[in-house]
C-alpha cells in the first residue's frame, strides 16, 4: 500500500511539474494536474490538501537534494581548500548543473524555477526563503572568508549576479550548445568550468 502511495504522490508530483513549467502556477488548475496524473481530486487533496501546498513540494521535491549536496561539497571545500574561492563556487555551480542536465523531470523543473523569479507568488517566496535562505547565506560566509577586501554590498550584487548566470546557464538557452561527439557529463563540466572561471574572476575584482 505504501509504494502505491508513493507512486501516486510522485505521479502527482511530476504532473505538477510539468504543467506548471508550461502554463505557470496561476495558469495550471489542480483538474489539469489530476487530468495530466491520471489520479482524481480527493488525491491531491489527501496528499497535499492544497494548490500551494503542492506548489511547495514540488520545489522540495528537487531542491532539498541540490540544497544538501551544495552544502555537503561546501563542507568538504572550506576543509580541504581554506580560502580558495574556487572549490567555493564549484559546490554552489555544480549540484545546480547536475539537476539540469537530469533527464527524469530536470528540465521542467529549471522552468519552473524561472517560473518563480516571473510571477508575484508571495507565499512560495516565503517558503523558498524558510526552507532554502540559509544555503545562499551560508555560501556568502564561505565566500566573504576568500574575498575580505569586499563590503557586504558588493558581495550581495555579485552573489546575484552568480545566480543569474547559473540560472542561465541551467537553462541551456544560450549560444554554445553541445557539440556533436561530446558527452553530457563533459559539456556539463566544461560549462560549469567556465562559469567559475569568469565568477571568480567578477567577485575577486
Amino acid at each position: 500500500m505504501a509504494s502505491r502511495q508513493f507512486s501516486t504522490k510522485d505521479r502527482i508530483l511530476g504532473a505538477a511539474e510539468e504543467l506548471f513549467a508550461q502554463h505557470g502556477f496561476g495558469g495550471t488548475s489542480l483538474r489539469q494536474v489530476t487530468g495530466r496524473a491520471d489520479v482524481n481530486i480527493a488525491a491531491v487533496n489527501y496528499h497535499f490538501g492544497s494548490k500551494e501546498n503542492l506548489i511547495n513540494e514540488v520545489f522540495r521535491r528537487r531542491m532539498d537534494e541540490m540544497s544538501g549536496q551544495r552544502l555537503a561539497m561546501l563542507e568538504q571545500a572550506r576543509r580541504d581548500h581554506p580560502g580558495d574561492l574556487e572549490p567555493v563556487l564549484s559546490a554552489f555551480v555544480e549540484p545546480a548543473l547536475a539537476l539540469a542536465r537530469d533527464r527524469q523531470g530536470g528540465v521542467a523543473f529549471i522552468r519552473v524555477i524561472a517560473r518563480a523569479y516571473a510571477e508575484k507568488n508571495d507565499g512560495l517566496r516565503k517558503f523558498l526563503s524558510e526552507q532554502y535562505g540559509h544555503v545562499p547565506r551560508e555560501f556568502a560566509r564561505a565566500i566573504a572568508e576568500c574575498v575580505p577586501h569586499l563590503d557586504k554590498e558588493q558581495l550581495y550584487w555579485r552573489l546575484d549576479f552568480l545566480s543569474g548566470a547559473l540560472t542561465y546557464a541551467m537553462s541551456d538557452f544560450g549560444l554554445i550548445k553541445r557539440p556533436a561527439g561530446v558527452s553530457e557529463i563533459a559539456h556539463r563540466k566544461r560549462a560549469a568550468e567556465e562559469l567559475i572561471r569568469f565568477t571568480a574572476a567578477g567577485i575577486k575584482s
